[in-house]
């Protein structure tokens, strides 16, 4: 049920951090795994790092702000074919309300939110012909859960939540599902600082009811299941892997 023989995956973001687990664990269970990033050193480092792990991925650079086509492009070049999708490029701008302007506003949110739909779009032809497409968007508990003075990620990850909601709805008949995944805290290189924290130790121990960070590699199960056959009647959900955090009053 979790086989993915025969699949090609493309996992933008997927150079480091949840993305490259996301990926190694796609790759793993069979599919011909694509990782995407604006840079290429980057994917280069992941893919000679996952090929001493005896996991073979291959390479799409781009910015998905501005790239979406050449990106499709370079995935399916080898095989083809496009059976997955998983969207999981995102930024973030902590600034309160009063200190970011229209524009920074719209910026994020172009990032997060539009260049979502514009892969999603783009690889659409090839997912709608997969006898199995799938389309997974990386949100975040932010999507409902808001903490203060992150007006832009919070509306941009909602914004996702709801696309996922939308595009499951239209294109269900196309034997294409569409779901997202929402982390909570992950120690992800971006993260470590914060993870080591002493300070956020009191914090994490109240707030999370396993008391811990997620470790990245946690996220990988979520991912392939939503890819897999296992996952052929799920469809508009967005599935939340946060340790209990969004569930403790």
């Amino acid at each position: 049920m979790f086989d993915l023989n025969g699949k090609t995956a493309l996992v933008t973001g997927g150079g480091r951090g949840l993305g490259l687990e996301m990926a190694k664990a796609l790759a793993r269970a069979g599919a011909w795994t694509v990782i995407n990033g604006r840079n290429r050193q980057t994917l280069e480092d992941a893919q000679k790092r996952l090929a001493r792990e005896g996991v073979a991925v291959g390479i799409a650079a781009g910015d998905i702000t501005r790239d979406v086509e050449s990106i499709i492009a370079d995935a399916t070049e080898k095989t083809g074919q496009l059976d997955i999708l998983i969207h999981a490029v995102g930024e973030r701008d902590r600034r309160g309300t009063e200190a970011m302007g229209p524009d920074a506003f719209a910026a994020l949110l172009n990032t997060d939110l539009t260049a979502a739909y514009a892969i999603a779009r783009a690889a659409l032809s090839y997912l709608r012909r997969s006898t199995a497409g799938r389309l997974i968007f990386v949100t975040s508990i932010a999507a409902f859960a808001a903490r203060a003075g992150d007006p832009a990620y919070t509306a941009a990850k909602g914004g996702l939540s709801a696309l996922t909601r939308s595009l499951a709805v239209e294109l269900g008949a196309d034997n294409l599902t569409v779901n997202a995944i929402a982390p909570g805290w992950f120690a992800t290189e971006t993260n470590a600082h914060l993870a080591a924290d002493p300070a956020l130790k009191a914090f994490v121990d109240i707030r999370i009811p396993l008391k811990r960070w997620g470790r990245p590699e946690e996220i990988a199960p979520a991912a392939v299941f939503l890819a897999s056959p296992a996952a052929s009647f799920v469809n508009g959900i967005t599935l939340t892997v946060d340790g209990g955090m969004t569930v403790q009053m």
